[in-house]
């Protein structure tokens, strides 16, 4: 049982600082280009919706 709690007590100090530091460098680089990506994503949605709407009209309109 002592050598679990060490290899626990090792692991968390180790792994700790480790993690902490791979959380703040992995979300703030990821967070901004997933919603930049998510946000080119929805405007390219919205354009081929309005360019749809246009055509459609311009179509059936003659």
């Amino acid at each position: 049982m002592n050598q679990t709690s060490g290899s626990k007590e090792s692991n968390n100090s180790a792994s700790v600082p480790v993690s902490a530091e791979a959380q703040q460098a992995a979300l703030e680089p990821d967070a901004s280009p997933k919603f930049g990506r998510l946000l080119a994503v929805l405007f390219f949605a919205v354009m081929l919706i309005v360019v749809i709407t246009f055509a459609t009209e311009a179509y059936y309109s003659n």
